[in-house]
């Protein structure tokens, strides 16, 4: 008998660890394995580095320049761009856990493979030889840098992995999780709050005033990254998933002002980029300054995974983005069967195709496999969930001209060619606010909105039954709204409706824009800050245009004037405190410049409210806002006043910065983590800051700034933070731009091949 007993435990014992093992090992063997390698083809690049470890990097091919930028930045972030490869093979719930399963359901449910593969064949050489070079440099990196890989088998990539990285996340810029979201958690779309979307007239005090038109998109809200809301499980069905992001859905306010030398004073055209991201992870700004011999010449960033920049300037022109909200998704009801595996659609009864996947969740040393369903019908990819079957349409579904436009934009010579560029409407979304150095400035609301039937409400549900509700493209370019060179002399975005982009005389007619293609109403307090000032008279001098960037004030209006009406009007004589804190925010001076006593606790107060106003939530509730805050200062701070400076901090190492401003306004601080002392580190806001000027000589000049430094992710290098006491205290470096300025500035050069 107790050999018996032996026997068994041992055989337990051995089964366990067996499974512990398999457990331990099986992910990278059953996981989606690297394609081919590359073409076999020789790249050399030199990567020089300025004073700030800015990556200057050079080629005598755009391929050669490509296979560069990938070394470059995988030197300065190895581990964010390991995290995003993993996320184009499915694979990143092995490295995040139950965060990145979340983005691998959303890999499959989108089918990014498929679209990278399917559509590879589209693209020209030129690109798919950056592509290649790219991932060839990328595989270098890997290869000499062996055991910092995250992920067995990993490596090689290729361009299709390139590819799919761009098919995954672009959507997550114009709000699929806002989407996915209440379809992933069991229940059907959720009604949007405020009112119909559709034409509106501006009104004198920067508000708008939404006309009672019918229709109107859903206006869907900008998507996050970081602290992601819950996602799909694959089949609809049990416990949700976090899900792929773009960039910060609560956060407001990132913004772009072009100046005409008509308005300058001087005679210079400016423009200023000011893209609000997070500080850290896939979609963190990345600066470089690329050059070849066949006349790639750009300065600006990127976002981990691209070897085009995204925003900056080239010799002649330059633009940058803020991200819009039109309705660019749309989801249907379907009409399932008793069995829910087939779909009506004109009376005929289709499959709906069904294929498992398997996640891969690490938990500490073991990674699980979960097994999830994905179901797609003609109309795009579905959810089955307890309320029944949905599917959604969304712009550029299964399309990577996006790649072919970000290449185009960077090497086009004049606006006309720029232009040309931006017809592929391969970007599905986002603002560009342009200047170019023949004295051109433009604001294009860039949105390649459905060209749908009327009939429908597609601000909700759509009928999945009838066939011709499933539109097959987009409006034209040609119908985007866009202010070119208007009377005003500038245009500006901080994420606010198009219909005021320009200043009195020169905005757009809203009679225009149809309600069919959902284009955002809203103003945030950064546009109606902004608005009211580039709207005073006289000429918007260099100095002007960096006070109205590094403004830190808010509008009594909107969601601002309602939470400190609502704090106002409360009853609080059964709490001291709160009351107190009552009498404090009366005094306040609308701003967050650190110099009032009413900054910080002010700040706190709005910052829900402000995320809730811009995701077209309800408003909070005022005492319990009011509270939280209260709490928080004087359970860290030991009061309700404390300098605002010591409460918001830029951290990042052992540099431990004070911070101005707060959330929306021009100067950004839009969200935070709360540490362990209480101090609240910036997340998210301004981040990179680029000023670029064409001169009477046409020559151009810029300058930048960052939160912390080129090498985000490398504690040991001096660039790790180097650029904070320059940011925190609006102050800028240098963009060496010109072969000769760079060789002048260089404190290193390396030549890298393969």
């Amino acid at each position: 008998m107790r050999k018996w007993v032996s026997r068994t435990g041992w055989t337990v014992l051995g089964l366990g660890l067996t499974a512990a093992v398999g457990l331990a090992s099986w992910e990278p063997f059953l996981a989606e394995q690297p394609g081919p390698p590359p073409p076999p083809r020789h790249y050399a690049a030199e990567i020089i580095r300025d004073e700030f470890g800015v990556p200057h990097i050079h080629g005598h091919t755009d391929a050669d320049t490509a296979f560069g930028v990938a070394f470059a930045h995988a030197e300065d972030d190895f581990s964010t761009l390991q995290d995003v490869l993993a996320m184009t093979r499915g694979r990143y719930g092995a490295i995040a856990g139950k965060d990145g399963a979340g983005v691998d359901y959303a890999y499959h449910w989108l089918d990014a493979r498929e679209t990278a593969r399917s559509q590879m064949a589209s693209l020209s050489p030129e690109v798919h030889m950056v592509l290649d070079a790219y991932a060839s440099g990328l595989n270098q990196f890997a290869q000499q840098h062996p055991r910092e890989v995250k992920l067995a088998r990993l490596f090689p990539v290729n361009a299709e992995d390139v590819a799919a990285g761009f098919a995954l996340r672009l959507p997550f810029f114009f709000g699929m999780d806002r989407v996915l979201g209440p379809l992933s958690e069991g229940g059907p779309l959720l009604p949007e709050h405020g009112p119909p979307l559709g034409p509106a007239a501006p009104q004198a005090n920067g508000d708008l005033l939404p006309l009672p038109l019918a229709g109107g998109g859903r206006g869907v809200g900008q998507s996050a990254f970081t602290d992601p809301p819950p996602a799909p499980p694959a089949s609809g069905r049990g416990a949700s998933l976090p899900l792929p992001m773009g960039q910060d859905a609560a956060q407001a306010g990132s913004n772009a002002f072009a100046i005409s030398p008509a308005r300058s004073g001087d005679g210079v055209t400016r423009l200023f980029s000011n893209s609000h991201q997070p500080y850290r992870g896939g979609v963190a700004w990345y600066e470089l300054e690329i050059s070849s011999d066949e006349g790639w010449h750009f300065a600006g960033a990127t976002f981990p995974g691209s070897p085009f920049p995204f925003l900056g300037h080239n010799d002649n022109l330059g633009w940058t983005n803020t991200v819009n909200r039109p309705d660019l998704i749309d989801v249907y009801k379907l009409e399932l069967d008793a069995d829910g595996m087939n779909y009506r659609l004109d009376g005929i009864w289709r499959p709906l195709e069904q294929h498992r996947v398997w996640l891969p969740v690490r938990i500490g040393p073991f990674t699980l496999p979960v097994p999830r369903d994905v179901w797609r019908s003609v109309h795009g990819p579905a959810i089955v969930n307890a309320q029944g079957g949905f599917a959604a349409r969304y712009a550029g579904m299964g399309n990577l001209k996006s790649l072919e436009q970000y290449y185009r934009i960077t090497k086009a010579k004049d606006f006309g060619e720029w232009q040309a560029a931006m017809a592929l409407q391969g970007v599905p979304a986002t603002n560009f606010v342009y200047a170019d150095k023949a004295g051109n400035v433009a604001y294009i609301y860039n949105a390649a909105m459905p060209d749908r039937k009327a009939g429908p409400d597609w601000r909700g549900l759509v009928p999945g039954t009838d066939s011709s509700l499933i539109w097959k493209g987009s409006i034209p370019y040609s119908s985007y709204p866009k202010v070119i060179n208007p009377a005003s002399g500038y245009v500006f975005n901080s994420n606010n409706t198009p219909l005021l982009a320009a200043g009195p005389g020169s905005e757009l007619d809203p009679a225009k824009i149809p309600a069919l293609w959902g284009v955002e109403l809203d103003m945030t307090n950064g546009a109606r800050r902004a608005a009211r000032l580039l709207a005073q008279a006289g000429p918007i001098t260099r100095a002007r245009l960096l006070t109205i960037k590094f403004d830190t004030g808010y509008e009594r209006a909107g969601y601002v004037s309602a939470m400190l009406d609502a704090i106002a009007a409360l009853d609080l004589k059964d709490a001291p405190e709160l009351l107190r804190a009552q009498a404090l925010l009366a005094t306040w001076d609308l701003t967050a410049d650190g110099a009032g006593g009413a900054d910080a606790l002010a700040v706190m107060v709005l910052e829900e409210t402000m995320s809730r106003s811009y995701n077209l939530k309800p408003m909070p509730d005022a005492r319990t806002e009011l509270a939280k805050a209260v709490t928080h200062l004087t359970t860290h701070f030991g009061r309700i006043d404390p300098p605002l400076g010591d409460l918001i901090r830029i951290r990042q190492g052992s540099v431990d910065l004070p911070m101005d401003g707060g959330g929306d306004t021009l100067r950004a601080a839009t969200s935070w983590n709360v540490d362990p002392d209480g101090r609240l580190s910036v997340k998210h806001g301004d981040s990179f800051i680029m000023l670029i000027e064409w001169g009477r000589d046409g020559r151009v000049r810029s300058e930048s700034i960052q939160p912390y430094g080129a090498a985000t992710t490398r504690p040991g290098s001096p660039h790790y933070a180097d650029q904070a006491a320059l940011f925190v205290a609006r102050r800028f470096k240098p963009v060496w731009f010109t072969r000769e300025d760079v060789a002048a500035h260089a404190k290193s050069r390396t030549m890298v091949s393969n």
